[in-house]
C-alpha cells in the first residue's frame, strides 16, 4: 500500500509563488510516473503537471512557464513550484501515482493511488 501527503497549500495573492510537496511512504519510491492534478469547484479533475521515472516532464499549457514539477527520489517527494499565480489556479491540488506505464497519462484512471488534496487559493 502506498500513502500520498500533500502540504504546501494556502491562501496567497495573484503574482506570488507556492511550493506544493507530495511525500510518499509504505513502499520504495519508485513510480513511473507522478502527477499533479487540480479540481476547482464545479469542473472536472484535470492535469496540471506529470514527471516520469527518466525525469522527462509534462505542463499544461494552462501553467506553463509559470509551473515547475521534480521529485527528490531520496526523500519520496515530489514538488510543485507555482510561480506568478492567478485566481484561476485556485482549486484543490492533489498528488496521484502511477505504477506502470500508461499511454493516457492525462487521465486520472490512470493512476493508482491518490493524495487527500491541498486547497489554494489566489486571492486578486
Amino acid at each position: 500500500q502506498v500513502q500520498l501527503v500533500e502540504s504546501g497549500g494556502g491562501l496567497v495573492q495573484a503574482g506570488g509563488s507556492l511550493r506544493l510537496s507530495c511525500a510518499a511512504s509504505g513502499r520504495t519510491f519508485n513510480f513511473y510516473a507522478m502527477g499533479w492534478f487540480r479540481q476547482a469547484p464545479g469542473k472536472e479533475r484535470e492535469l496540471v503537471s506529470a514527471i516520469w521515472s527518466g525525469s522527462s516532464t509534462y505542463v499544461a499549457d494552462s501553467v506553463k512557464g509559470r509551473f515547475t514539477i521534480s521529485r527528490d527520489n531520496a526523500k519520496n517527494t515530489v514538488y510543485l513550484q507555482m510561480n506568478a499565480v492567478k485566481p484561476e489556479d485556485t482549486a484543490v491540488y492533489y498528488c496521484a501515482v502511477a505504477e506502470s506505464y500508461r499511454v493516457r497519462y492525462y487521465r486520472t484512471s490512470s493512476y493508482d493511488y491518490w493524495g487527500q488534496g491541498t486547497q489554494v487559493t489566489v486571492s486578486s
